[in-house]
């Protein structure tokens, strides 16, 4: 498997695709270059993987007859129809896509767009279906570079029935000396954005983290808000638990790649967990030092802290090798 994809693999996740790509892009930026990134969104991509040719590409990679016959038999005979205020469809045969909620599904997806990325020259960075390329951008060579590798994306997704969102697809321009060139999918200028949500994270094109800690907190506080007024109880056994399954993952969700550095930052997320505590009985009175020794809890920070050692130690023991 390419080690561009994140989607669906051992040891791989959003988080790993997000640091190792922005690790590369800061990289080309601490050293003077202007980097160029192509957010790429494909439509309906789970739904639209010809069966025909996902069978030719898992022949072609070694997979034994007997082995591509089941799976052309449990792929085919689908049928699907549509019901609107009671009235049925005929029904449909289901010629494309790989069924979504099953155990084969996302391997065959990744098995399907594996050679996405064979021929491209600049760097292509997958999580399941989004896909991003970027690559220096210090002259018309590397611009003309670029458009060529995005051109046989489009190559590629012609030849596998697969289709571009072009109004979905953006691009970003990063670094002081940038020449905001434009550039073309399927004869369509792509659109320019100085602000992308990558795979559920808010990027800049300062790579800054403050509108991420914004959004993450926003959404948290929203939560706390719905648990406050929708339940009655605010005993420690209804409330902890609530904050932990329903709130803290918005603060926390690939923080080790967004982790804040700004105090004012740093003071906005915490804030989320100093009301949550609040909201248990008895626990008003308290400092917030004294609510979290009675809970068992630590600081976001703490827990940021903590996270980053854990991603640390398996980068150093080699958990996440090859990553691209």
């Amino acid at each position: 498997m390419s080690s561009n994809q994140h989607g669906f693999m051992k040891d791989r996740s959003c988080q790993t695709n997000l640091i190792a790509f922005y690790d590369l892009v800061s990289k080309k930026l601490d050293s003077g270059d202007a980097v160029d990134i192509i957010y790429l969104d494909f439509a309906k991509a789970f739904d639209t993987v010809p069966h025909k040719r996902l069978l030719s590409k898992l022949r072609s990679i070694g997979l034994s007859e007997v082995v591509c016959t089941w799976i052309e038999n449990w792929l085919q005979d689908r049928v699907q129809r549509v019901v609107v205020n009671g009235t049925f469809s005929t029904w449909n045969k289901v010629l494309s896509g790989v069924p979504q909620g099953s155990v084969l599904g996302p391997l065959l997806f990744n098995l399907f767009i594996n050679d996405l990325g064979e021929g491209i020259m600049s760097n292509v960075s997958v999580f399941a279906d989004d896909t991003k390329l970027c690559r220096p951008v210090n002259s018309i060579q590397d611009v003309t570079c670029l458009q060529q590798d995005l051109d046989q994306l489009a190559i590629w997704a012609a030849k596998w029935q697969m289709r571009f969102n072009v109004d979905k697809c953006k691009v970003m321009h990063l670094g002081c000396k940038n020449m905001q060139a434009p550039y073309t999918l399927n004869g369509t200028v792509l659109g320019k954005s100085i602000m992308e949500k990558d795979l559920g994270v808010l990027v800049d094109n300062k790579l800054g983290c403050s509108k991420q800690c914004q959004a993450a907190a926003a959404r948290a506080n929203k939560v706390l808000s719905c648990i406050k007024r929708g339940i009655d109880s605010r005993e420690e056994g209804v409330i902890l638990p609530l904050y932990r399954a329903l709130v803290r993952p918005h603060l926390e969700y690939a923080v080790q790649f967004w982790s804040p550095v700004l105090k004012w930052d740093i003071i906005e997320l915490e804030r989320v967990q100093r009301r949550a505590t609040k909201l248990v009985k008895g626990m008003e009175s308290l400092s917030y030092e004294e609510r979290l020794a009675k809970l068992g809890l630590f600081t976001l920070e703490k827990r940021r802290l903590r996270g980053d050692m854990i991603t640390m130690y398996k980068y150093i023991k080699g958990s996440y090798n090859n990553l691209s």
